[in-house]
């Protein structure tokens, strides 16, 4: 059996793993490891992961991780969220779908500290559906909008799978965090815009609430300008170079930990529970990039890669269409294991042969971003839904059809990158040129 050959029977015996239910690093490293050992022997083999793992978890770059998730964590811990809602509820609630918009500014807001897609779903469905049952609002409408606004997470700075691409593909943090700006903002108007039509249309679903007095709204402006402060702090810096991602994230953590004692919404438990959280999904990622470098190897020795790259260049079609193809096993691999985990596997197999068709690293890094919000709620894996319903014990079907509106928009967005690249590419081109 040539490496060729090698490589796909290891990636077949790879998916076979991940039917079984085992954590995706280790499936990742076995089959790395295997088949090293297949091709250069045990010692060779017994060097490689040695090397590779020691090197992930001594990388200073990789420290970013622990960081921006610990933020993100103190954050909801401290209940910033639920001010973050309570101040655009005071602006939104009263107009048509207003608490379901409110959301969407919430969790926008929310977004700018917090890169994780679960935990911003998980804090709205405990936040804001509660609030939206009070009003009588629709559980399609109210289950729906908390289960995709968590993906805003995935290109909104500081975005986790963002700071992932970047790393597997040594692109800038920075620019990538400009990039993923106005798509972001553009997908929260499209979510806006549904909500208002959608109870526009069918003024049952989604009743009106009180209006807020002007004082009231006064009120909250200091929690939304704190957290602008932050986010300014964190992604200027960044991008002004004042500091590394890695520096950004420990000042925007340590920024959020001052502003939760001042606020006094942290005591010293909520802190021991926001390091233990953080520190768990930051291993969690630590073992799948680990895995994914080992497996990486493993598959660039059988020259996988570099074979499929020069022959998508020579196929005969449109080169959109053969980038087309590629999002679509992005959400197809998506599908049936975890979305990021999918997307590090299969990052450094299509980057070499998305570079060699002329697309810009930074853009395509956005595009997969869009693709993993995308997959991230839709079935078999759809890791926010599942969230939403484990909370609200609501049925899974109708969680779904109140996603389905919304999930339009992400598509609509998606072709959007494609025929117009600036809006991903314009913010990085004026600050980095």
């Amino acid at each position: 059996m040539n490496e060729i050959a090698a490589g796909v029977v290891g990636l077949f015996v790879l998916l076979l793993l991940f039917a079984t239910g085992i954590e995706l690093g280790f499936g990742m490293a076995l089959v790395g490891f295997v088949g090293f050992i297949y091709l250069n022997g045990t010692h060779a083999a017994v060097q490689l992961v040695a090397r590779d793992i020691y090197e992930v978890v001594t990388n200073y770059g990789y420290t970013v991780f622990p960081l921006f998730i610990l933020m993100g964590q103190i954050g909801f811990n401290s209940g910033i969220a639920v001010r973050l809602y309570d101040a655009a509820n005071k602006f939104m609630g009263h107009i048509p779908g207003g608490l379901a918009i409110a959301t969407v500014a919430g969790a926008s807001g929310f977004k700018a500290i917090c890169g994780s897609a679960t935990a911003t779903a998980a804090t709205f469905a405990s936040v804001s559906i509660p609030e939206m049952d009070r009003y009588g609002y629709d559980r399609r409408l109210s289950t729906g909008i908390v289960a995709i606004v968590g993906t805003l997470g995935c290109i909104i700075p500081p975005s986790v799978v963002l700071i992932l691409y970047g790393l597997l593909t040594e692109q800038s943090i920075g620019r990538l965090f400009l990039a993923g700006m106005i798509p972001g903002i553009i997908i929260a108007i499209f979510f806006t815009g549904i909500i208002y039509v959608w109870a526009k249309i069918n003024p049952k679903i989604a009743p009106l609430s009180e209006k807020s007095t002007w004082s009231a709204r006064v009120r909250t402006l200091p929690e939304v300008g704190w957290i602008v402060l932050v986010f300014i702090l964190v992604v200027g810096g960044i991008m002004a170079g004042f500091f590394t991602p890695t520096e950004a994230g420990g000042i925007g953590t340590f920024a959020i930990l001052i502003l939760a004692l001042m606020k006094r919404s942290l005591n010293f438990r909520g802190y021991v529970k926001s390091i233990k959280e953080a520190l768990g999904t930051a291993v969690m990622i630590l073992m799948l990039i680990a895995g994914s470098v080992i497996l990486g190897h493993f598959i660039a020795v059988t020259t996988i890669p570099q074979k499929a790259a020069d022959w998508v260049v020579q196929l005969p079609v449109n080169r959109y269409v053969i980038l087309f193809m590629i999002c679509i096993i992005y959400e197809l691999g998506g599908s049936f294991i975890d979305d990021l985990a999918f997307m590090i596997l299969a990052t450094p197999i299509f980057y070499p042969a998305v570079l060699k068709l002329g697309f810009d690293p930074i853009w395509f890094g956005i595009v997969v971003g869009v693709v993993v919000m995308i997959g991230v709620v839709i079935p078999p894996v759809a890791v926010c839904v599942f969230v939403v319903k484990n909370i609200t014990k609501e049925p899974i079907g109708r969680i779904y059809r109140g996603v389905a509106p919304f999930l339009i928009s992400l598509i609509v967005m998606w072709g959007l990158l494609f025929l117009f690249p600036q809006l991903a590419l314009w913010l990085p081109s004026v600050f980095f040129n």
